[in-house]
C-alpha cells in the first residue's frame, strides 16, 4: 500500500533545522511519501541528505527528493506581486517538495511545472 502524508509548512516552519530533518526522516522511515507545501531551503535539503546517508543500512536504503517552484515567466504581474508579498510576510519559499524512501520510489521526473513520481512494484 502506498502512503502519502501532507505536511503543511507551518508544521515545521518554527523548528530548528535539526528538528525539521528529524521530523521529515521519521515520516520517511515509516515508508510514507511526504508532500511539503514549500521548497526546502538548500541548507535544510543538504542536512537532510547528510543525515540520511548516516542512517542507510540494509533496511533503510535512503531517500528520493524533488522540489518544484512555479515559473514566474508564465505568471501575470499581479500574481508575481502577491506571491512575493506572501513570501516576505510568511517567510515561506513557494513551491512543493516531495520526499520518500528510496525503497518505494523508483524515479522522480520533474520539469518547471510538474513532478512525476514512479514507484517500484512491491511483491
Amino acid at each position: 500500500m502506498l502512503k502519502l502524508q501532507y505536511m503543511p509548512y507551518h508544521e515545521i516552519s518554527n523548528l530548528e533545522m535539526e528538528d525539521k530533518v528529524k521530523k521529515i526522516l521519521k515520516c520517511v522511515k515509516e515508508n510514507k511519501i511526504l508532500l511539503i507545501d514549500c521548497k526546502l531551503d538548500p541548507l535544510e535539503e543538504g542536512k537532510l541528505i547528510e543525515r540520511t546517508m548516516e542512517m542507510v543500512d540494509r533496511r533503510f536504503k535512503g531517500i528520493e527528493i524533488a522540489s518544484i517552484v512555479p515559473d514566474k515567466r508564465s505568471m501575470q504581474f499581479l500574481d508575481i506581486f502577491k506571491r512575493d508579498l506572501a513570501k516576505i510576510l510568511l517567510g515561506k519559499e513557494d513551491g512543493l517538495t516531495i520526499i520518500g524512501p528510496a525503497s518505494i520510489i523508483k524515479e522522480i521526473k520533474k520539469n518547471p511545472n510538474k513532478i512525476e513520481l514512479l514507484t517500484k512494484i512491491r511483491r
